[in-house]
């Protein structure tokens, strides 16, 4: 299947503005047909979830097809899709209910690779529990992080292993299900940072192995929000904090509050929007089936274009004097960390926003990372790609570059 940039770019209305984005693993632009979804839903009636009403059952069925969207995506199951505001609210509920469980002396294991939201979380609630953290640190020269960093870490108190899925700062992507096997040997459970993976890969949980898995669907090109899947029978072992009235039921026993239908609805619409990129998409691009097939011919539709741009990039990066690239593992996004020598990369955050181009500076909540890699807090500039993005854009950013660094 040939991929048609021009044709993908199109659908996005920001794009018309002319600035060349590099700043997706901040928050991608968001297509037309998101948008009408989201317009759909707010124009169509809308009222407390149920059957008898037309409002009603609008509602219903927009979250139902919701979890039905994300299960497709993340290989998953509908009845373990929750909703929440963000990843990090929906990392630090779950924190604080499975923290419920431990006791002093208990182990929590966190990486240095990843974002802070699954990082303090489960810091905070092992300090209230009395439960020491360990850390698996990545090596700053490769970028990787080795299963046996992890399993180094793990003892018979360990309850539960935090770690991304991909680095949102150097894009380095852990062998999961590697990790997995050694955390479920030690009878501990695996939640799984996917923000920056779902972006760019095919998400399969069983297969990954993890118990928890929480992405953003702002980051694909839908709404502001989070999301989590895990199976709903060890959902069903959960009691979080909740009203008395409110359902006892999985997964709504975790989603306060009444839920937000339109974002909902828009998230659909971009996992939908995903799955037309992909081969067969126009046989049923309307109707749930065949989605998950669709999806994985999108996602290596998508790998092999961003990939392919990342390599031009690398290749041009290491021509220019004062460049080094940070991003090294063997497996990762197409996500550059570049620094300069004797230059803030700041500055060149700024002189790239002069002409259009916008790569972003700094550590972007991966702190811990951004410190061992010997950056401190500022971090540097971040390249990254998105199905969008196309080889003007990365002409331009290159261009951008050679003229900062003259």
């Amino acid at each position: 299947m040939s991929y048609d940039v021009g044709a993908v770019r199109a659908q996005f209305p920001a794009l018309r503005s002319g600035t060349a984005h590099f700043d997706g693993p901040g928050g991608t632009q968001t297509p037309a047909s998101v948008i009408a979804a989201i317009g759909e839903a707010m124009s169509r009636p809308l009222s407390i979830r149920g059957a008898a009403l037309p409002g009603e059952a609008n509602a219903e069925e927009i979250v139902l097809g919701f979890r039905r969207a994300m299960a497709d995506l993340l290989g998953a199951d509908p009845g373990g899709i929750v909703y929440g505001r963000s990843a990090t609210q929906l990392t630090y509920d779950f924190s604080r209910t499975l923290a419920g469980s431990w006791s002093p002396g208990d182990e929590v294991v966190v990486s240095r690779l990843d974002h802070d939201a699954n990082i303090r979380p489960w810091v905070r609630a092992a300090e209230r529990a009395g439960a020491v953290v360990r850390w698996a640190d990545f090596d700053p020269a490769t970028g990787e992080l080795p299963p046996e960093a992890v399993g180094a870490q793990l003892t018979e108190r360990t309850r539960l292993v935090a770690v991304t899925g991909a680095s949102n700062l150097i894009g380095t992507r852990p062998d999961i299900p590697a990790i997995a096997g050694l955390v479920h040997r030690a009878g501990a459970l695996l939640y799984v940072d996917g923000v920056h993976l779902t972006a760019h890969h095919t998400v399969d949980v069983e297969r990954l192995g993890a118990d928890f898995f929480v992405c953003s669907p702002y980051k694909f090109f839908g709404p502001h929000h989070g999301v989590l899947a895990a199976r709903p029978e060890l959902l069903d072992t959960l009691r979080p904090d909740k009203l008395a009235p409110s359902t006892d039921a999985v997964p709504e026993r975790f989603e306060l509050g009444t839920l937000p239908y339109e974002v909902m609805a828009g998230t659909r619409a971009a996992v939908d929007f995903l799955a037309s990129l992909g081969a067969g998409a126009d046989a049923d691009a309307d109707t749930d089936a065949g989605r998950r097939e669709r999806l994985r011919s999108a996602y290596a539709a998508i790998d092999a274009h961003e990939t392919a741009l990342r390599v031009y990039i690398e290749k041009a990066v290491r021509g220019l004097d004062g460049v080094t690239v940070r991003s090294r593992a063997a497996e990762r996004t197409p996500t550059l960390l570049l620094t300069f020598e004797g230059r803030d990369a700041a500055d060149a955050y700024r002189a790239l926003a002069r002409t259009g181009v916008h790569a972003p500076a700094g550590s972007f909540y991966a702190l811990e990372a951004s410190r061992h890699l010997g950056l401190g807090d500022s971090g540097g500039l971040r390249v990254g790609l998105s199905a969008y993005n196309d080889t003007d854009d990365v002409e331009r950013l290159l261009s951008g570059l050679s003229d900062f660094l003259r």
